[in-house]
């Protein structure tokens, strides 16, 4: 059976160093020594890499060991840079989105790519968009849970969203500058509690500030399960019915009434939780998912559904079916991948 994973990040080993070219050390930077690959950021160590977060060959074949056969490639979070200027931003997102597109070229039929653009400058945020679906042959764009002071209702954003609906673009998103960073920055808890709550906050934009109202052919896919958000959704509906005068301002529709114009990963690591998630908003919204390659990903990617022990339908779906509707793609173009191609 097809496993395409929908969330697996990539980089190119290589990048140009903004850091040093517009003196500012917010950009992050790479270097290769010792046979160690490490990303530092405002000139102190970020993040260790391996070969796996770039060499598409190895990726390939590390995750075939797990029967997965395609990966929707996506960057790293921290390469958004929505706090820089935006044309500086942008030829950072510009050589990301060639680099990722050079691999799907090269390996159609396991990569699919998600693109990134800088969000801060809206207008060329489209444009560049426009030129991953229309030139480098991209399925959609990777945006963060918020942009600066904007969370995704923003009106500055909305342009950007409708754009990416009459393109038919997927759009991804991702947390990231997670709430709580400097008052909890003890026990990794800005992934661990900020991430999820990232992920509520941009779904509750994206109700409540009528984008999806507005534009109902976006398709939007939250990452991780969707964080908090599926799980709380009792909560925040009971809030919408009772305090309409403060949740219902721009929009007067049931916020559950919009589960069918999202999508989920499946990446929430436990059993019961992703078995309320496909309870909640049905096996056709739900796709295999792993954060891949981290250690906060599925570490087995696909053994969190074949846990559930659920029918050859239900599999298919979750494993491909979902992520082709998502992406907007046909069953054809990964075919071969699933017989080993």
């Amino acid at each position: 059976m097809l496993k395409i994973d929908t969330h697996a990040h990539i980089l190119p080993r290589d990048w140009p160093d903004l850091a040093a070219r517009f003196a500012d050390p917010r950009f992050p930077v790479m270097t290769h020594t010792d046979g160690r690959h490490r990303i530092y950021k405002d000139g102190k160590f970020f993040r260790e890499v391996w070969e796996s977060a770039f060499d598409p060959v190895l990726r390939t074949a590390d995750y075939a060991r797990f029967g997965v056969g395609v990966q929707v490639i996506s960057t790293v979070p921290v390469m958004f840079s929505y706090w820089a200027k935006g044309h500086q931003a942008l030829e950072l997102h510009r050589h990301l989105n060639d680099a990722m597109a050079a691999i799907c070229a090269e390996h159609p039929r396991h990569y699919a790519g998600i693109g990134t653009v800088p969000l801060q400058s809206p207008d060329l945020a489209i444009r560049e968009m426009e030129r991953c679906i229309g030139e480098l042959g991209l399925q959609g764009v990777q945006v963060g849970s918020h942009c600066n002071d904007w969370n995704l209702d923003a009106p500055e954003l909305f342009p950007f969203f409708e754009a990416a609906a009459d393109l038919g673009a997927a759009i991804l998103v991702h947390p990231w500058d997670m709430m709580g960073a400097d008052s909890m920055p003890r026990y990794w808890l800005p992934w661990l509690v900020g991430m999820p709550a990232e992920q509520s906050r941009a779904a509750c934009s994206l109700i409540f500030g009528g984008v999806l109202e507005r534009l109902p052919s976006l398709r939007v896919m939250l990452a991780h399960g969707g964080g908090s958000f599926p799980y709380t959704i009792g909560r925040i509906e009971h809030g919408f019915r009772m305090r309409p005068d403060l949740v219902a301002t721009d929009n007067a529709r049931n916020p559950r009434a919009y589960f069918p114009q999202l999508f989920f990963d499946s990446c929430v690591h436990d059993d019961r939780a992703l078995r309320y998630l496909l309870d909640t908003v049905g096996s056709d919204r739900v796709m295999l998912g792993t954060d891949y390659p981290f250690p906060l990903g599925e570490q087995s990617p696909g053994s969190g559904i074949d846990a559930l022990g659920l029918d050859d339908t239900t599999r298919a779906r979750l494993f491909h079916g979902t992520a082709l509707a998502w992406l907007g793609v046909p069953l054809a173009r990964f075919q071969a991948a699933a017989a080993g191609a």
